[in-house]
C-alpha cells in the first residue's frame, strides 16, 4: 500500500462518527445533572411558593398598564408627526409612568424585599399619569392609559396595605 492509497482510505476527522468514551461521557454528564436538579428539589426547607408572585394582582395590572402605556405614547407619536403637540405633556408623564412600573413589574415578579417600598413610587407616577391622561379622555388610547394606571393604584392600596 503507497502513501497516497493510506490517506484515501482513511475517514476525514468529521465522519468518523462519536467514539465510546464520549457517549460514556456524556452520559455521566447527564446523569449528574438530574441528580443534582431532583437533589436541590428534593432540600429540606426549599420553598417553591417563592417561584411565583406574590401579588399577581399587582403584576398583572402593573403589565397591562404597561401596554396600555405603549398604546398611548404610540398615538402620541402620531399626533407629534402630524404637528400636533398638544398631547406632549401626556407622553411625558407615560414615558415616565413606563420606566417606574417597569421596573415596579420586575420587582414584584422576582418578590423582591424592596417591591412594598417601590410601590409608594409607583402609585404617585400612576396617579399623575392617570390625571394627566385623564385631560384628553376623548382620544380611547389616553383614557385606557388613565384607566390602567387606576387599577395599578387600586391593586397596590389592596395587596400592600
Amino acid at each position: 500500500m503507497t502513501d497516497k492509497d493510506s490517506i484515501t482510505h482513511k475517514k476525514p476527522q468529521n465522519e468518523q462518527g462519536i467514539n465510546r468514551r464520549q457517549i460514556l461521557m456524556a452520559m455521566g454528564a447527564v446523569a449528574t445533572a438530574a441528580y443534582t436538579g431532583s437533589a436541590a428539589a428534593a432540600m429540606p426547607g426549599h420553598n417553591h411558593s417563592k417561584h411565583t408572585a406574590q401579588h399577581p394582582e399587582v403584576l398583572d395590572a402593573t403589565n397591562a398598564c404597561l401596554d396600555k402605556g405603549q398604546r398611548c405614547i404610540a398615538h402620541c407619536l402620531v399626533s407629534f408627526v402630524e404637528g400636533d403637540l398638544e398631547l406632549a405633556k401626556c407622553a411625558s408623564k407615560v414615558h415616565e409612568m413606563q420606566a417606574i412600573c417597569g421596573a415596579f413589574s420586575y420587582l414584584v415578579a422576582a418578590n423582591s424585599v424592596y417591591s412594598k417600598e417601590y410601590a409608594s413610587i409607583c402609585t404617585a407616577a400612576c396617579e399623575d399619569c392617570a390625571k394627566e391622561c385623564r385631560e384628553h379622555d376623548e382620544h380611547h388610547e389616553c383614557r385606557e392609559c388613565a384607566e390602567a394606571c387606576e387599577d395599578i393604584v387600586k391593586a397596590i392600596k389592596k395587596s400592600f396595605a
